[in-house]
């Protein structure tokens, strides 16, 4: 008998559920006021990172003495906000296992909303976001416009990574030379490199220099690789693309903090194939295309959906070449996608 095959609705259906029991088992587990107090050999508050979450547990990293540098597993002291990779937290060192007892206010931070649209973070205090695409599996403008649209909402500078460049030369891929072009033209940074010969590694090395950033993208696209050449520390496993589909395999399962050789911070992110805007509304949307901003608030009709609307002045734009057809599409694409999940 044949395996049934999950489509991604399906899929993000049963990651939201399973994310919601392990929430339910990390209540569980948390720390009470009472267990707190009866604790022995509690050390004084000081300030650390969370490198990684596991749901029940976190990994805190000291970022005072006496524990500067050193790892410690925690838990979570009870009715604390929930806490994602980069959060920076007030804990307490004890064995076996420290203690988590505040969160600091987050600088910024990356928000998905999950399949029943509530929002959850991704990630916490970080300046740059890395969208990550590569010839395969095959990448998609409008996920990539999903992540721009995310980013400039929340204030954080997106750029863009072209990975496995060496497949350009074995292949001809004409919409990746596309999009490169693109995105380019908008005013996008986009930087080429190959984890597979380490060409441009040393570029991108410069340019998270001195800055906190989050690789995200698709499944397969190789960022645990590129964090291999960045941080040969790393160690990060690397899947195969899954064979017909050219979809990739996820490998990373949890997003983790890695301190970089050439300086700056990095947080490798699990690979998704979705990335939800429904918590935005249609005027959030339409701002994170930066590309639109000159003619916005310039239609004949203050109501205007930028459809097929006389006087419109983005449609007008698109005709004389001033903004790409690919990114109006993909900005009704969005809206209406928005419009499907609420009714």
């Amino acid at each position: 008998m044949s395996k049934r095959r999950l489509n991604d609705r399906q899929i993000d259906r049963i990651q939201s559920i399973q994310e919601r029991r392990r929430d339910r088992a990390t209540a569980k587990k948390a720390v009470s006021e009472e267990d707190l107090q009866n604790m022995a050999q509690l050390g004084p508050e000081i300030i650390g990172t969370v490198i990684t979450n596991f749901g029940a547990q976190v990994d805190i990293e000291g970022i005072e003495a006496p524990y500067k540098g050193s790892i410690v597993r925690c838990h979570m002291r009870a009715n604390l906000e929930r806490l994602v990779t980069g959060d920076t937290v007030i804990w307490r060192y004890a064995q076996p296992h420290g203690v988590v007892v505040a969160r600091q206010e987050r600088k910024s931070e990356l928000l998905r909303p999950d399949i029943y649209g509530k929002l959850r973070p991704v990630a916490a205090n970080i300046d740059r976001i890395a969208i990550v695409f590569s010839p395969k599996p095959t990448p998609f403008s409008n996920l990539i416009d999903r992540y721009l649209v995310a980013s400039e909402d929340q204030g954080i500078k997106p750029f863009l990574i072209l990975n496995k460049t060496d497949m350009l030369a074995e292949e001809d891929y004409p919409d990746v030379h596309q999009l490169v072009a693109d995105y380019t033209y908008i005013g996008y940074d986009v930087l080429v490199a190959s984890a597979q010969t380490g060409e441009g590694v040393l570029e991108l090395q410069r340019y998270l220099a001195n800055h906190t950033s989050i690789f995200v993208g698709q499944s397969g696209v190789g960022k645990s690789s590129l964090l291999n050449h960045l941080q040969p520390e790393a160690n990060m496993l690397i899947g195969p693309l899954s064979l017909g589909k050219e979809k990739g395999t996820h490998t990373t399962t949890a997003s983790r903090l890695f301190h970089l050789e050439g300086g700056g911070v990095l947080i490798d992110s699990p690979g998704i194939r979705e990335f939800a805007l429904t918590h935005l509304s249609a005027d959030r949307v339409i701002d994170g295309f930066i590309d639109f901003h000159p003619y916005l608030g310039r239609c004949k009709f203050r109501d205007c959906k930028h459809n097929k609307e006389i006087g419109c002045e983005l449609l007008a734009a698109v005709a004389d070449g001033h903004i790409l057809p690919i990114r109006l599409h993909n900005y009704r694409q969005i809206i209406l996608s928005q419009e499907s999940d609420r009714t």
